[in-house]
């Protein structure tokens, strides 16, 4: 069943809530909504395209998850608490079924952070899907990539290049995104890909350890160039140290594993840096949050990425040639 734009809109507003913080939301020209005293907003946008930032045959459940959990990582990694989104759909087609499974992705990662939809819009075209979030954060306490300080450590938080992995099976013939692989590593590696995981709580507490931080989404020496050079200071990388999952290794063995690790995007987990006398402090918010961190390197004067055999740090280009 294909669906009239605002019985769409009216699909998608049954699925929102109302609160104090939003004096109105969907329906209206516009939202109005209503800040905390003290707090600043950390505004971000992403738009994600069909056979450029995911698989055309991605279901649907996935899309919706991996449309909001972009924007969240933007604001884990300002250190941000989630508050509203709006959300833009283009449409070939609205298909009831496709709509559903649509919102239950998107609606399902939105209450696990809090987030409120409180407008947006929808057309007819390619798929195309565009997401702006906003969160909160105490004036003077956003994290930011021009912060960091010589003798700072670099960190990253859980694994990296799991999604690229997957998109190299998938490029390759060896992965069927659409489905659930048979395999476990591949099917871990399938999950990194479609349904990231924001660090939303870990960027919140760093803010009481970290001096700047980033999300890895074009890649680990893409990102960290970012903070590097919004902060005029060099990172020297111990590339040995990077965290690599033994799904990665498995199937794409140590080097094309490490590549990953290195120019992979999609990972959606925080670099950041923090004085070295933070290190049992980031160690027990570790173990608090049972997610890993691990030290990768330090931050040096001087200019770039530095370390040991290091490819160029080109970034994550969607759906490029298999390298």
């Amino acid at each position: 069943m294909s669906l009239a734009e605002f019985l769409l809109i009216d699909r998608i507003r049954a699925r929102t809530g109302a609160r104090a913080d939003v004096a109105l939301g969907i329906g209206d020209d516009a939202a109005l909504l209503q800040p905390r005293a003290g707090e600043q907003l950390a505004v971000t946008a992403d738009t994600l395209n069909s056979g450029v930032h995911f698989p055309p045959e991605t279901p649907a459940f996935e899309i919706g998850w991996k449309t909001l959990a972009v924007n969240l990582s933007d604001l884990a990694a300002m250190g941000a608490r989630p508050a509203w989104c709006t959300l833009a759909l283009s449409l070939p087609t609205a298909e009831a079924a496709w709509v559903d499974a649509f919102a239950d992705g998107f609606f399902a990662l939105a209450d696990e952070h809090d987030i409120l939809l409180v407008g947006g819009d929808t057309t007819r075209g390619p798929l195309s899907l565009s997401v702006t979030a906003i969160g909160q954060v105490a004036a003077g306490q956003a994290l930011r990539r021009d912060a960091a300080q010589v003798g700072d450590d670099i960190w990253v938080s859980g694994t990296l290049g799991d999604a690229a992995g997957a998109l190299r099976l998938w490029q390759q013939g060896r992965l069927d995104v659409a489905a659930v692989a048979a395999a476990d590593d591949h099917e871990q590696l399938r999950q990194r890909l479609l349904c990231p995981l924001p660090r939303v709580k870990l960027g919140q507490r760093l803010r009481a350890y970290a001096h700047a931080a980033i999300d890895i989404s074009d890649g680990l020496l893409a990102d960290l160039g970012h903070i590097v050079a919004r902060s005029g200071v060099a990172a020297q990388l111990e590339v040995d140290t990077l965290p690599v999952s033994a799904a990665l290794r498995n199937a794409l063995g140590r080097e094309q594993a490490r590549d990953c690790a290195l120019r992979g995007g999609d990972d959606y987990e925080l670099c950041f840096t923090a004085a070295a006398d933070q290190r049992d402090a980031l160690h027990a918010l570790a173990n608090m949050l049972a997610l890993p961190l691990t030290r990768i390197g330090r931050i040096t004067a001087g200019q770039g990425v530095h370390g040991d055999n290091l490819p160029g740090a080109d970034g994550y280009q969607h759906f490029s040639p298999t390298p």
